[in-house]
């Protein structure tokens, strides 16, 4: 065995940890979704205090023989920033879970909820497609999602409505989100235009903020034609059903949010 000396050591250790720390991230991935689908950020929220690991376990309805699998995810989610401890004064010999301003943006009745989005990008769909990466590269011709599924993401949304429709909820809540950041500090950038177009606006979510925001705006919301087909056109928002890559309606304003 080659005789290592102590820097080279303290080296290669940290670049072991490197290793290990993408390796494994996938786990704070999957920990954070298995708690959003639990319902623990609203649990927390709705406990009105930090929450013992007892009161989560009995607010889950969980068998408590399942309670260490339960401080398990909480720790992960914890030394992730999602959870922090504090002090439960009814129970001052325990721990107490609070929200971070992380998991915040996941409580299911706030107009700020991201949930969606994390829930979409951790859905099995587009997780497998990750997994053919590789393919991209090695002259296969065919994109990792198509590999994956045999089809292209547009089919696959044509052909399966439930996940289509967690895909429009998974943009509209980003799109929510954004936008409410961008009418508030970016109001120099819509004033003085007449129309706007939302290319791959999905159900219109930014197209409706931004019209609320600036009602002399005439917004187009450019999607594909399933997304759009069953959407109202309404006294400032259209609907326009289309292909980007061949071509898009003329407008003052383009937005194009990824």
């Amino acid at each position: 065995m080659e005789i290592i000396n102590g820097d080279e050591s303290k080296e290669l250790l940290e670049a072991q940890a490197h290793v290990w720390k993408y390796t494994f991230n996938y786990i704070t991935s999957m920990s954070l979704k298995c708690a959003v689908q639990l319902g623990i950020p609203d649990i927390i929220y709705n406990h009105g205090k930090p929450i013992t690991l007892s009161e989560l376990v009995k607010a889950l309805s969980i068998p408590q023989i399942r309670s260490p699998y339960v401080y398990r995810l909480m720790r992960m989610l914890v030394h992730s920033g999602f959870f922090a401890i504090g002090k439960n004064h009814e129970h001052p010999d325990e721990e107490g879970y609070m929200l971070t301003p992380s998991s915040r943006l996941l409580l299911k009745n706030q107009a700020s909820n991201l949930s969606p989005f994390l829930l979409m990008i951790t859905d099995p769909v587009i997780v497998t497609s990750s997994h053919f990466m590789s393919t991209l590269f090695q002259g296969i011709g065919s994109l990792p999602v198509e590999v994956a599924h045999g089809m292209s993401i547009w089919d696959y949304f044509l052909k399966h409505p439930e996940f289509n429709k967690s895909f429009n909820d998974a943009m509209a809540c980003d799109a929510q989100f954004v936008m409410s950041i961008v009418i508030q500090d970016c109001k120099t950038l819509f004033k003085g235009s007449k129309s706007l177009l939302d290319i791959g606006g999905g159900t219109g979510t930014a197209a409706k903020a931004i019209s609320e925001a600036f009602p002399n705006l005439k917004c187009m919301v450019f999607d594909l034609p399933h997304v759009v087909s069953n959407l109202k056109d309404s006294e400032n928002i259209e609907f326009v059903a289309g292909d980007m890559f061949e071509s898009i309606p003329s407008a003052d304003i383009i937005l194009l949010k990824l």
